[in-house]
């Protein structure tokens, strides 16, 4: 059976996707779309926060909707992106108003503590907003997240344009570190579109998931700022005293050494790196990834499961 095969007949094996709720969250003075599954007694509500930037809630949903099996999965739309508003100036957005919209949409929705999970540049959001909302997350997960600081940015450029096509090769060469720096959404989206086969390890896999087209002028200038400034966030992310898992797929494009240093910088953090997998590990090595997941978000409770060594 190959990876696509065995995705198949993992998600056949789960039945139904729970449906989601949708509201409209007033937050900073923003309107935010929010998607939330059916509530699970006895366990906090578990955030998600999809990476891209450039992108709506469904980068993980159904992606994630096993979770929703053993706890109430959120989603949102960041800032910009999918139906939520974009801000009056989206210019002049910056990862941290992303950051600081996580605790004030806790706090709209009259939830005590949740838990928080961020993909790949989600995690960034994820990491920022749990350092300024601490007594709000409970637990944090990190998947194949960005670094505490840019310098992951060339490696996995270099390491995506030799995974890519000929013909992404080509666009990934043709839009320049220096061309991302400049805030055009189509540029990014075009950048974003060509580099994402090469996040798979497995290429029937890479070929049965697309990513939509995505024009958020928001999402595109917090893309370009982040290239162009770089950033390092590890002051920041020592005072993180929340306790975090950081999974990384072994064969990510983004090197798993960053998932190491986000682990060396966060207090209360413990790394696990999933095989076979490339940046998308809830697609390429599930059973294992949400084994990993719900034992460490369930561990807090009596009696509950031990993430597995």
């Amino acid at each position: 059976m190959n990876a696509r095969d065995r995705f198949v007949a993992f998600r056949r094996s789960l039945g139904r996707t729970p449906p989601l709720d949708r509201q409209v969250v007033r937050a900073r003075g923003l309107s935010f779309a929010v998607f939330t599954s059916p509530p699970v007694a006895g366990q906090p509500p578990l955030l998600c926060v999809n990476g891209g930037m450039l992108y709506s809630h469904a980068m993980l949903w159904p992606a994630l909707s096993p979770l929703a099996a053993q706890r109430q999965v959120i989603l949102y739309d960041q800032r910009g992106r999918g139906e939520s508003d974009a801000p009056p100036d989206p210019l002049a957005a910056t990862i941290h108003d992303d950051a600081a919209d996580v605790p004030a949409l806790r706090r709209a929705l009259g939830i005590r503590q949740w838990d928080v999970l961020g993909h790949s540049w989600g995690g960034g959001i994820a990491m920022l907003a749990t350092a300024g909302d601490p007594a709000g997350v409970r637990r944090l997960v990190t998947v194949d997240a960005v670094g505490p600081r840019s310098s992951w940015m060339q490696p996995t450029r270099v390491n995506s344009r030799r995974a890519a096509s000929e013909g992404d090769r080509a666009t990934i060469d043709r839009i320049t570190e220096l061309a991302l720096q400049d805030p055009d959404p189509q540029l990014h989206s075009d950048f974003s579109r060509a580099s994402y086969p090469a996040w798979f390890v497995n290429p029937e896999l890479a070929a049965f998931f697309t990513p939509p087209v995505a024009l958020s002028p928001t999402g595109a200038a917090v893309l370009a700022e982040l290239r162009r400034n770089g950033y390092d966030w590890r002051d920041r992310l020592r005072t993180l005293s929340t306790p975090t898992l950081v999974l990384h797929g072994e064969g990510d494009a983004l090197p798993p050494s960053v998932s190491t240093e986000i682990a060396e910088v966060l207090p209360q953090a413990r790394q696990r790196i999933v095989p076979d997998s490339g940046h998308m590990p809830f697609w390429e090595a599930p059973e294992r990834f949400f084994s990993l997941v719900n034992a460490y978000l369930l561990a807090a409770s009596p009696g509950a499961a031990r993430l597995e060594a």
